[in-house]
């Protein structure tokens, strides 16, 4: 990458994930202009209303419309819709966002410039391997309810690895597991965030299933704090996939019954079980601890549910709470 102050683009940087990413990024000294392009689909610009920093711009449209005469040194491609709830709804969108969003930013990455892609657990489907590690194909099926976003990350995937063996492009690919935190928007549909703000809105915490479903819970700034090192900060060469995540496995119903004990009058129901929901969820990380020493997920669930319950509850009032949404135990 180039000596000089670095352009760097963020696309879905108005996200969850991505705003963190983005704070991160403008910590660099380095870095001299970073652009964000998110249409707000899932994103809100309220995540990025914090940065006041002369290097930043925002770009509101969709990734493979966006259109400039520049090039970026570090592209992030982290524009997709996460939860079932909204991928479902849009299809062609989520997909679109994810193959045509990627092949438009390759044309906006300048010689030598590194691009990195924030892919997915679901690609393994519902696995019948526990861990999972990057070398397990997964069992996705292919024309499913949740396939738009299982295959339009493997599609992704492959066409960034075929990429950088053909053309020799700098290329990073992390599969992220079950992120959650402060920034998630109280309708996404992820099952921490929609746990919390159904239970402070006085509507019940529903499950779909036993519960017994079992995920592997990453708090947002452990995550970033993979990203970061995986990303930019340790000169490891690996385009990837890596897997980033929280290897403590702990079934959706504890962790519904955990928020339940903090949010006095909750209670918790159950639905009938979601299309296609992973029976489990748990990363392999003995790539990740090989490439990237010292980082681990460090903030067990427990703390990170009452950081997380600390954010809604500052932010969620009456009015905005009433309605709660239905928690996806399979986001």
């Amino acid at each position: 990458m180039s000596a000089n102050p670095s352009k760097v683009l963020v696309a879905g940087g108005a996200g969850f994930i991505g705003s963190h990413l983005v704070d991160r990024l403008l910590g660099r000294p380095d870095v001299g202009r970073l652009v964000v392009v998110d249409n707000l689909w899932t994103g809100a610009r309220e995540n990025l209303a914090h940065v006041d920093d002369g290097r930043f711009a925002l770009a509101v449209t969709d990734v493979e419309r966006f259109a400039t005469e520049e090039r970026f040194d570090e592209i992030y491609q982290l524009a997709s819709p996460a939860s079932p709830q909204w991928y479902m709804s849009d299809p062609v969108r989520t997909i679109s966002a994810n193959v045509m969003g990627t092949m438009r930013l390759l044309d906006l990455l300048a010689p030598g410039g590194r691009i990195c892609f924030t892919s997915t657990s679901e690609v393994y489907g519902d696995p019948l391997v526990t861990p999972q590690p990057e070398s397990y194909r997964g069992s996705v099926d292919c024309t499913g309810p949740r396939s738009s976003y299982d295959e339009g990350k493997r599609c992704t995937e492959a066409l960034l690895s075929e990429v950088a063996r053909v053309h020799g492009t700098d290329v990073r690919i992390a599969r992220l597991f079950n992120v959650y935190g402060p920034r998630t928007k109280p309708d996404d549909g992820r099952a921490i965030s929609n746990f919390i703000t159904s239970a402070l809105s006085g509507e019940p915490i529903t499950i779909y299933g036993d519960g017994l479903q079992s995920r592997s819970w990453g708090y947002v700034d452990d995550i970033i704090d993979g990203l970061e090192k995986l990303f930019w900060s340790v000169p490891h060469g690996y385009a990837g996939p890596v897997n980033i995540g929280n290897d403590r496995e702990v079934p959706v119903l504890t962790v519904a019954q955990y928020v339940a004990s903090l949010i006095p009058g909750a209670r918790i129901v159950h639905g009938e079980p979601a299309p296609q929901d992973p029976s489990n969820r748990c990363p392999d990380l003995t790539l990740a601890r090989s490439l990237l020493p010292g980082w681990s997920c460090e903030i067990p669930y427990e703390e990170g549910v009452r950081r997380t319950l600390e954010w809604f509850a500052a932010r969620l009032s009456p009015p905005a709470a009433e309605g709660g949404a239905t928690p996806d135990p399979g986001a």
